[in-house]
């Protein structure tokens, strides 16, 4: 594939993960915060917010499993994973964690733990999403150097 090809191709990619709803303005945010000295700084965020991800998932799997559910340290997590996705643009998984709150502090535990399966999802189809356009943006990158 040709570098114009590459470069295309990163270019559609990153437009439907916004057209999709996946990212938001925050992640255009981080973009603009990289440049030639520090050329894969987004890639670089995503992946300290996914080590992130791993803990808290495991945090909030652990208090959605305890009875009785302690749903103010529930919302506590909730709120804080729902930052961390703010803070790269992950749209889909933020308004998800916002459902999620929202069943916590109403009480409701089968509310809370089909949401989190949605939360769960919603993550792994974006992880997987980021991998191909960073993997896609890195080989347009070595080309442009090539």
């Amino acid at each position: 594939m040709s570098r114009s090809q590459l470069q295309r191709q990163v270019v559609n990619i990153r437009k439907s993960l916004f057209d999709q709803g996946f990212l938001d303005d925050q992640f255009i945010q981080l973009e603009d915060l990289q440049d030639e000295a520090n050329p894969y700084f987004v890639e670089e965020c995503v992946t300290l917010f996914y080590t992130d991800s791993v803990r808290l998932i495991h945090n909030i799997e652990q208090t959605l499993d305890s009875r009785p559910v302690n749903f103010n340290r529930l919302e506590d997590l909730v709120h804080q994973f729902k930052g961390s996705c703010s803070s790269i643009g992950a749209k889909k998984v933020k308004n998800e964690c916002t459902h999620l709150r929202e069943y916590c502090m109403s009480g409701n535990a089968e509310g809370c733990i089909r949401t989190f399966q949605r939360v769960k999802q919603e993550l792994a189809v974006l992880r997987r999403k980021l991998e191909s356009y960073f993997q896609m943006a890195r080989q347009a990158g070595a080309s442009a150097n090539a």
